[in-house]
């Protein structure tokens, strides 16, 4: 499989090292890069045999299979329509770009037209499997998800005390803190939808590693979940849980059994 990747950050080049250089996805290697940095493309096109794009265009005209966005939020709503349009799948890091309904179902009529597919990781949390089952029948009545960091991972944060910076929807929460809670959407995605899925940011200055809460009611019993993961390194705003995630969707992409 040919890969084609949108951005060179740290989940970026965690997936350069983990493709092309380790070789953890048999047979498959990421061809082109495109990122708006020229001076990190060609940092790492020499570092992972691997081919800069002036633009996303150009990139899809190559001969890739796939594409990987792992770069912000504004870049799958300016491009996602374009990739599924040209016939590739999408791997999608940026997953609060979805925090919008009309945006959704733009992708979907595209993806039926097209014969294409978005795969979305499930960054750094777990139980999206309950909550789907429990969606399933409809009788899936509340989640919640709260999520703790160290203050240097949050805009506006202060430095020296515990402080809530946010309660309210996913909705909102991804509006405000674009960068640091796509883990409401995902939740969302899988349950309730982004108006009726709760979350709380608190930082923390006693904390070192990213926390997730999640607890979730309905007539399959109760949920009740904690994540407690480590940041990518040089990057306290990632979970390395989020870039494990998505190397993990793309080795379960096409398997012949699918769990969960």
């Amino acid at each position: 499989m040919n890969i084609g990747l949108i951005g060179g950050g740290n989940i970026g080049k965690f997936l350069l090292q983990s493709i092309n250089s380790n070789k953890r996805l048999p047979d498959s290697k990421i061809v082109g890069i495109y990122t708006r940095n020229p001076k990190s493309a060609a940092q790492l096109a020499a570092e992972f045999e691997t081919e800069i794009f002036a633009d996303i265009e150009t990139l899809l005209q190559s001969n890739i299979d796939l594409v990987i966005e792992a770069a912000t939020v504004e870049v799958v709503k300016e491009y996602a329509a374009m990739i599924l349009a040209s016939g590739k799948d999408l791997v999608l890091s940026s997953v609060g770009a979805l925090c919008d309904l009309d945006f959704i179902q733009s992708l979907e009529k595209i993806c039926k037209s097209s014969g294409t597919k978005i795969h979305l990781p499930s960054g750094a949390i777990g139980g999206l499997d309950i909550l789907k089952a429990a969606k399933s029948n409809g009788e899936l009545e509340r989640v919640s998800i709260i999520t703790r960091k160290p203050p240097q991972a949050l805009p506006g944060a202060p430095l020296d005390s515990e402080h809530v910076l946010f309660e309210g929807s996913a909705r909102k929460a991804i509006a405000l803190f674009p960068k640091n809670i796509n883990v409401s959407i995902i939740l969302s995605l899988a349950g309730l939808g982004p108006e009726k899925t709760e979350v709380t940011i608190i930082s923390d200055p006693t904390v070192t590693k990213n926390s997730h809460s999640i607890e979730a009611e309905g007539s399959f019993g109760k949920l009740s979940l904690k994540v407690e993961n480590d940041p990518m390194p040089n990057n306290p705003k990632t979970s390395y849980l989020a870039a494990l995630s998505v190397l993990s969707s793309l080795k379960n992409k096409d398997a012949v059994i699918q769990v969960g």
